[in-house]
């Protein structure tokens, strides 16, 4: 067999397209840290407790931050508008609100448990996996193009690994009562 030629250079080609994609696929990237080195956190403070009862994701987040809101949590951002302070800016106690999506139905609200980076931080959340348990030290990654806090993958604590999907992310809602722009 003949390692030359259109066919193989356009095996090569292929293979280097499909290499780049997985790596823009991977996970945040910055210039100072390569892929290589993602995630920072492995997920090893990550663990999900079982409820006493099944819990919701709305209830649990405002009971951990005192954001008192009500509704589904794709409603939050808006309700969130001239009572407290939102942003992309993740800081402890601050409550991340997941966009209503094809895998969020209802949005998805987490509690920032801690800041890793500036595009890791780790939640405690509820009702992630629909099993209504709690999921504590969660890794979570900013993954957008504009280092916004605008898309999210969320670390999959059952597999040990990053999840595969992309969540749309409109920000963080701040308990501290100060309003913001956004």
């Amino acid at each position: 067999m003949q390692a030359t030629g259109p066919r193989y250079v356009g095996k090569l080609a292929l293979a280097a397209l499909l290499l780049g994609l997985v790596a823009a696929c991977a996970g945040p990237q910055t210039a100072d840290r390569p892929a290589a080195a993602m995630p920072q956190a492995d997920g090893a403070a990550a663990r999900i407790e079982v409820a006493d009862k099944p819990l919701q994701c709305v209830p649990y987040a405002r009971a951990q931050s005192g954001i008192e809101i009500y509704g589904n949590a794709w409603t939050w951002w808006q309700s969130a508008k001239g009572q407290f302070r939102r942003d992309r800016t993740p800081q402890r106690g601050a409550v991340l609100v997941l966009s209503r999506s094809a895998h969020t139905r209802f949005g998805h609200l987490a509690v920032v448990a801690d800041v890793i980076g500036p595009r890791e931080i780790l939640v405690d959340h509820a009702n992630w996996l629909n099993k209504g348990n709690i999921h504590r030290m969660t890794p979570v990654y900013d993954v957008s193009a504009a280092n916004d806090w605008s898309a999210v993958r969320v670390w999959y604590i059952p597999g040990r690994q990053l999840g595969q999907r992309v969540y749309p992310a409109e920000g963080f809602i701040h308990p501290d009562g100060t309003q913001a722009a956004l």
